[in-house]
């Protein structure tokens, strides 16, 4: 259950008031994003809209979601179409000293068309300018309406490659939970959506609340905490609509769901033997065994990239701070020492970069660089939550309240380009990035 302790002086005192009451303040439709800080070293790109035949109006513009996604990253800025001196159609048409006049070093073009079927099919084309050559050169066949905006996301991924070596995420999809009145009840929902806030689909409504949202490595299923039978439960829904079981129901509570990397295990917060402990799961048997004992709040635990270890929240030593069980030899290591307070750990996929909830005047999102040992502060709003890591590790999606508002932000993890995704009604939080689609 991933829970929130920005209202809590000590995760004891949150446990209690989770206990007691339902604490999550999340509304269903897309979620809109507004950049609420860029990048002045954004590199610039032309990206030209795609060329067709008349009478080819798709719904969806590849070239401005393209462009859109390059600038959410913070690294990439496209060059306003207003502002693109030509528009070639053809490798052969390209002048490329009038393109490097304007700053420009790599373009992209290419072609839509639509078939007799009603689908279409789509060209991209990326130029390295300076060395005049083509890069990338790609076609998708049969693409129905609905799937232009995933191949843009496609494009999109193989152009972010291109230029930092580093696979793009666009082509992901995020879970969270929002929140909205209605006739004096809460309405709670879980959503999955493309990376970008587009595409919102309600995976469960209930009046009752929804939190922490886990994503199975496969992205097919969905773990999560549900409190429907008035206790909390942890639920697992495949996301084709074919199965949802309760798969923890134990005495205590039952919270904060994590997937091991090979998906055949799941560790979870437990309160059975009295305090709060973490567990693990045997999928393929339901097999569950303890893996801590200790008078203290054991909860939010993720795994590291290689499975042998879980990060985890304690207040062992008085304060909420980041420890690592080694599920090998059982050996509990303190990870955080800057600051009286540090919760909600993540672990971008290469290792190197560990995210928490830092308290300094304020509750911020931090990261760790496990290599260098350094700790810096992200963000500059004041109640903020729940991190996680974008597949690629370049980006972490969090919970922020921003007017009195939940809402959801992404930061870049090198250069603090923020952009916050909101819903128009209610509030949104308890994110989960999810993994890389096929």
């Amino acid at each position: 259950m991933k829970p929130t302790f920005r209202y809590c002086p000590s995760l004891l005192s949150f446990w209690f008031a989770l206990m007691l009451s339902a604490i999550i303040t999340p509304a269903s439709a897309d979620l809109t994003i507004e950049i609420d800080q860029s990048s002045d070293m954004a590199i610039p790109v032309a990206i030209l809209p795609l060329a067709h035949d008349e009478g080819v109006v798709p719904s969806h513009r590849p070239s401005e979601i393209i462009a859109a996604n390059l600038f959410r990253s913070g690294k990439f800025q496209a060059l306003p179409e207003r502002q693109l001196p030509a528009r070639p159609q053809s490798i052969e048409e390209i002048d490329y000293g009038q393109w490097l006049a304007e700053g420009v070093d790599n373009l992209m073009m290419g072609r839509i068309d639509q078939e007799e079927d009603g689908t279409y099919t789509v060209e991209m084309r990326f130029v390295d300018l300076l060395r005049q050559e083509q890069v990338i050169g790609k076609r998708w066949r049969k693409v129905s309406e609905t799937a232009l905006r995933r191949v843009a996301h496609k494009m999109s991924d193989l152009i972010y490659q291109e230029l930092t070596g580093k696979k793009g995420a666009f082509n992901t999809r995020i879970a969270y939970v929002t929140e909205r009145r209605q006739g004096g009840k809460r309405l709670f929902s879980l959503e999955v959506s493309d990376s970008d806030g587009y595409g919102a689909q309600s995976i469960l409504k209930s009046t009752d609340p929804i939190m922490s949202p886990a994503w199975s490595p496969d992205g097919k299923k969905l773990a999560y905490v549900t409190f429907e039978n008035g206790r909390s439960e942890i639920a697992l829904q495949y996301l084709d609509g074919s199965r949802r079981d309760i798969i923890a129901s134990f005495k205590g509570i039952n919270g904060a769901p994590a997937w091991s990397p090979d998906g055949q295990s799941l560790v979870f917060t437990n309160s059975r033997e009295g305090s709060a402990d973490l567990y693990r799961m045997h999928m393929a048997t339901g097999k569950v065994e303890r893996l801590t004992r200790h008078w203290a709040i054991e909860t939010e635990a993720v795994w590291a990239p290689n499975g042998r270890s879980l990060y985890f929240n304690s207040d062992r030593r008085g304060q909420p701070q980041i420890f690592q069980l080694f599920l090998d030899t059982g050996e509990t290591r303190r990870i955080s020492f800057e600051g009286r307070y540090n919760s909600n750990p993540a672990i971008s996929p290469d290792g190197r970069y560990l995210a928490m909830v830092h308290v300094k005047r304020g509750f911020h999102i931090a990261i760790k660089d496990m290599y260098k040992d350094e700790l810096s502060i992200k963000t500059k709003t004041r109640l903020d939550e729940s991190p996680t890591f974008s597949p690629n590790g370049e980006m972490i999606l969090y919970a922020m309240n921003q007017g009195g508002r939940g809402k959801l932000a992404v930061v870049s993890v090198d250069n603090n380009v923020t952009q916050v995704l909101s819903v128009k009604e209610g509030e949104v939080r308890s994110p989960s990035w999810g993994p890389y689609l096929d």
